[in-house]
């Protein structure tokens, strides 16, 4: 009898373990998720340890907008593109300062080495940035950040 209570605790353990590596369930990492409760007060922003150029505007608006909708249903992918179109209006100001930069035309993608140019750098940037944002935000659950007038603080429709 004890042998036939070891072989089914054994075969009980057997299937547990075999549950962990099935993908049933997901890992959640919170560790990753940004901070959006600490803000510098002249635009409630984040305050970044990064050093501030001319995408971080970008970038803090792909960020917010991508968590604010990561919790939608929609693949990674089809978010991201709903998040470059909310930060349309940033990445516009981005690409319209970048047109008053002198350049010797189009150069090479550092990224990829194939012909480029700023402005479909500054797409290729803002299109990555928001699927990572996505896919860190679902990845981790993170909460997104607070919405005012519409949209997730520190960034804006205009």
């Amino acid at each position: 009898m004890n042998s036939k209570i070891a072989a089914a605790a054994a075969v009980l353990g057997a299937l547990g373990l075999t549950a962990c590596g099935n993908g049933s369930s997901h890992v959640v990492n919170g560790g990753i998720c940004a901070n959006f409760k600490t803000t510098n007060t002249a635009n409630g922003a984040p305050a970044s340890t990064a050093i501030n150029d001319a995408a971080t505007p970008v970038d803090q608006c792909v960020q917010r907008w991508a968590y604010s909708l990561a919790g939608g249903t929609d693949t990674a992918d089809v978010v991201a593109d709903a998040v470059v179109a909310a930060c349309g209006s940033t990445i516009s100001r981005w690409n319209q300062a970048s047109l008053s930069q002198p350049t010797s035309g189009d150069g090479v993608s550092l990224t990829t080495g194939q012909p480029s140019n700023p402005l479909a750098e500054h797409a290729t940037f803002a299109r990555g940035r928001a699927i990572l944002y996505v896919v860190e935000a679902r990845a981790g659950q993170c909460a997104p950040p607070q919405v005012i007038n519409g949209a997730p603080a520190g960034t804006s429709l205009l």
